[in-house]
C-alpha cells in the first residue's frame, strides 16, 4: 500500500493508525456523555451545599442549568456565584417562571430548597413536568401536602430523594450497625432528648421558621431529622402519637425578666441591642449579609427578627410519645433554649442497653461566652449481664460530622451498595413529617393521633434487615381516638 504524500506504508502502520483512531473515537464518545442537568428552586443558605457540590467536586458529571427564587437579588447572586467557579452560568428565573424554566432549560432533576411549606408545590410541578426531585428536609409540612406528593409520585412514576444527611454521619451509622448486629436484642423502648442552645436554637425564632404556617414548627422543620433517625434506626413505622408543646422561653415576658422593655421588630434597628444578649449582627456575617441584608429591599424579609416577638407561632418546649408497629415505644423531648447543644439517646433491648450521646456545642459562642467544647461523641453498650463496653466512635470529615460528604457522593457521584439503606424517598420523608404533624395536632386537641388517619396509600420504605423479635409484640394501647 502506498501513501501518495509520504511514500510506502505497511499493514502494521495501518493497524496502528486504526487503533489510534478507535481510541480517539472512544475517548470522544466518553467525553460526549452529557452531564446531569439540575435546576435549583429556592437559593437561600440551604441551597449552597448542593450548588457548591455540583460546581465543585462533582462538576465533571453534573451542572446547574437554572436557578429560581422569589427574590431577584438572591437569584442574581446565585447565578454570579456559580459562574465565578468556572462552571457554566445557569439561567436565572423568577418563582413565577418555574414552569417556563423547566420547559426552556430541560433539567433532569429539580433541587427544592424553598421554605418548607412551599416544597409540595414545586415537588409536584417538577414531577408532573417529568423531572425527578431532590428535596431538602422536611419533605413538606402537613398531612394534606404529604398526600399530594404521594399521589403525584404514583401518578407520574417519577422519583423523590429526601436528603436526611443525619443518617450518613459516621457515629449515627455506627448506632445503626450495632442495632443491626442484635447485640442488645430487640429494642423495646427508646429515650431521646435533643437540646438546642441559645445560638442555634434562638435562630429559628429570628427567621421565617418562627411562622408555623411556613415551617410546621420545630416538630416538623427540626424534629423531622430526629424522627427519621428513630424510624431508620429501628427499621419500623410509627403508628400512634401523643404530644405536648408550648412556647415558654421566647416570649416578651422573658425579655422583660432579662431587663429589656419587651420585643422589638429586628436586631438591626433595636434600641436595646447593647444590652440584649440575644442580639444578632446580620451585617457581621458576609455570607448572610449578601444573601439577606443586601436583598431585603426586594421582598422585605428580615433575617434578624426579634426572638421575643409576640407573633411567633412555634413552640420551644416539646415532648412526644410514639408507638411503633413493632411495639417499640419512643419518648422524645426537644427544647430550644439550652446551655449546650446536642442529644442523648438510649435504646433498651431484650439483651441490654445502647447509650449514645453527641455534644455539639457547650456555651453560647456569639452571645458573650466562649465555646468550650464541641463534637464530643460517646457510645456505650451495657448488657443485661456483664460489664459495659465503651465503643470507639466512627469518624468522618466535612459537614455534619462527615455525613454530607457520604450523602453527596451517593447523590452526585458514585457510592458502593449501602447495607444500611440510608437513601430516603418520599415514604421515609412522609413518615418523619407525619410524626411531627401528628404532634402539632396533639398540641391543639390534647388527643392521641393515629398515623394511618393522616394519609392513605403510604407503604413502608425499604429498610435494612434488623434482628427478629424474640418477645411478643404487646397489645395495642386502648385509647379512644375521636
Amino acid at each position: 500500500m502506498t501513501d501518495h504524500t509520504t511514500g510506502p506504508i505497511d499493514r502494521r502502520t495501518v493497524l496502528k493508525a486504526a487503533g489510534a483512531a478507535g481510541v480517539m473515537m472512544a475517548t470522544s464518545a466518553f467525553a460526549a456523555v452529557p452531564r446531569k442537568r439540575y435546576a435549583v428552586v429556592g437559593v437561600g443558605s440551604r441551597s449552597r451545599m448542593y450548588t457548591g457540590a455540583i460546581t465543585g467536586k462533582y462538576r465533571d458529571d453534573n451542572e446547574v442549568v437554572a436557578i429560581c427564587d422569589s427574590n431577584p437579588g438572591r437569584t442574581a447572586l446565585a447565578v454570579r456565584t456559580i459562574a465565578a467557579t468556572g462552571a457554566s452560568q445557569p439561567r436565572g428565573y423568577k418563582a413565577s417562571e418555574f414552569d417556563q424554566m423547566i420547559r426552556e432549560t430541560k433539567p433532569q432533576y429539580v433541587i427544592v430548597t424553598t421554605p418548607d411549606a412551599l416544597h409540595d408545590e414545586y415537588i409536584v410541578r417538577a414531577l408532573e413536568a417529568g423531572c425527578d426531585v431532590i428535596t431538602e428536609k422536611p419533605m413538606t409540612t402537613t398531612p394534606e401536602k404529604a398526600q399530594r406528593i404521594l399521589d403525584a409520585v404514583r401518578r407520574t412514576g417519577r422519583h423523590i430523594r429526601v436528603t436526611f444527611n443525619y443518617r450518613y454521619t459516621p457515629p449515627r451509622t455506627q448506632v445503626k450497625d450495632i442495632l443491626m448486629s442484635g447485640e442488645i436484642g430487640d429494642v423495646l423502648s427508646v429515650d431521646f432528648t435533643w437540646l438546642l442552645n441559645t445560638v442555634h436554637g434562638a435562630d429559628y425564632f429570628r427567621r421565617w421558621h418562627s411562622n408555623k404556617a411556613m415551617s410546621g414548627g420545630l416538630m416538623v422543620h427540626k424534629a423531622t431529622h430526629h424522627f427519621d433517625l428513630v424510624n431508620w434506626w429501628l427499621g419500623a413505622q410509627p403508628e400512634l402519637v401523643h404530644a405536648f408543646g408550648s412556647r415558654q422561653f421566647y416570649t416578651p415576658a422573658t425579655a422583660k425578666r432579662m431587663g429589656l422593655s419587651g420585643a422589638h421588630e429586628r436586631c438591626l434597628t433595636c434600641p436595646e441591642k447593647q444590652k440584649c444578649t440575644f442580639y444578632f449582627d446580620l451585617a457581621a456575617d458576609p455570607g448572610l449579609k449578601a444573601l439577606y441584608l443586601d436583598n431585603e429591599k426586594y421582598d422585605g424579609y428580615y433575617r434578624d427578627q426579634c426572638v421575643w416577638r409576640p407573633e411567633i407561632s412555634i413552640e420551644d418546649t416539646m415532648n412526644v410519645m410514639v408507638r411503633y408497629d413493632t411495639g417499640t415505644q419512643l419518648n422524645y423531648a426537644l427544647s430550644a433554649y439550652d446551655a449546650w447543644e446536642g442529644y442523648y439517646v438510649a435504646f433498651n433491648g431484650t439483651k441490654g442497653r445502647l447509650e449514645h450521646r453527641i455534644v455539639e456545642k457547650v456555651g453560647a459562642a456569639g452571645a458573650g461566652e466562649v465555646q468550650s467544647k464541641s463534637n464530643l461523641v460517646e457510645t456505650r453498650v451495657i448488657p443485661l449481664r456483664g460489664a459495659p463496653r465503651d465503643i470507639t466512635p466512627w469518624t468522618g470529615t466535612g459537614g455534619h460530622g462527615g455525613g454530607d460528604n457520604v450523602m453527596l457522593d451517593e447523590i452526585f457521584g458514585t457510592a458502593p451498595d449501602d447495607k444500611y439503606k440510608r437513601f430516603s424517598d418520599e415514604r421515609g420523608g412522609a413518615y418523619s413529617i407525619l410524626i411531627g404533624a401528628a404532634a402539632n395536632r396533639c398540641f391543639e386537641t390534647g388527643q392521641p393521633v393515629r398515623i394511618a388517619d393522616l394519609v392513605n396509600g403510604l407503604t413502608p420504605p425499604e429498610r435494612a434487615p434488623m434482628p427478629g423479635r424474640d418477645v411478643p409484640v404487646p397489645m395495642p394501647l386502648r385509647v379512644k381516638i375521636p
